[in-house]
């Protein structure tokens, strides 16, 4: 998760987001070398004394100035469109979760098993500081690690945005219609994220927490989840 005084990205946890802060760094490095040539010339256009009255054209130095800024922009566009085929992709996911968007909490399904669907909402932090304030939710999205993942997002009145940086998906959720995205997490944690749509004035209180645990701790938490819901059917 973000943290104090943090201007870079967040670690990465799939290779998707991998993959955007390498692509970050690499457009970074461009704009850094442009920057420093820009600012050399506009320094020896502040102090030298060359002075010819004749100049009326130079054809090469045109030339070159507008065949500079086209490779560069070459080599900006290449990885940008390998990015995006690669965030667009989605390759053979074992589990599928929708996401639901509703103001001001999100709700989820997981469509591969009967009956396991739940709301998320964001819980106050207490004074021993045990969840972290805005952050932390009720109920966490619990998924397997190094497993694709696929997520169906969609909103019952504005659009929303079901973000985690740390897994680099961004997806908007709008009403009536049924967006997908899928991402890969390679090691366990919890991630953090929020809806980062202008859906309204609270959207920021609409936390999305995902918790990734190992495959084997991933099925007994739907086996358990399961018997609780019988117990519940019994009882009511």
């Amino acid at each position: 998760m973000a943290t104090w005084s943090n201007f870079n990205y967040q670690n990465s946890a799939s290779p998707l987001m991998e993959q955007i802060i390498f692509f970050h760094d690499h457009t970074l490095i461009i704009l850094i070398m442009i920057t420093i040539l820009v600012a050399y010339l506009m320094m020896n256009l502040f102090f030298n004394n060359y002075i010819n009255r004749f100049l009326l054209e130079g054809q090469m130095i045109e030339l070159i100035w507008t065949i500079l800024p086209a490779i560069t922009l070459i080599f900006i566009a290449l990885p940008s469109l390998r990015l995006l085929y690669l965030l667009d992709e989605l390759n053979n996911p074992l589990i599928t979760l929708k996401s639901i968007g509703h103001q001001w909490y999100w709700s989820y399904e997981y469509s591969d098993f009967n009956n396991i669907e739940f709301d998320s909402y964001m819980i106050q932090s207490n004074e021993n500081l045990s969840n972290f304030r805005l952050l932390d939710v009720d109920n966490r999205i619990i998924l397997p690690m190094n497993n694709q993942i696929r997520i169906l997002v969609t909103a019952t009145d504005v659009i929303h945005s079901w973000t985690i940086p740390s897994l680099g998906v961004k997806i908007d959720a709008n009403p009536g219609r049924l967006n997908q995205t899928s991402f890969f997490i390679n090691r366990p944690g919890i991630y953090y994220g929020q809806c980062s749509e202008i859906c309204g004035a609270n959207h920021s209180f609409m936390p999305i927490v995902v918790e990734s645990i190992p495959m084997k701790n991933f099925i007994n938490w739907i086996n358990n989840y399961s018997l609780d819901d019988w117990k519940q059917v019994l009882v009511s």
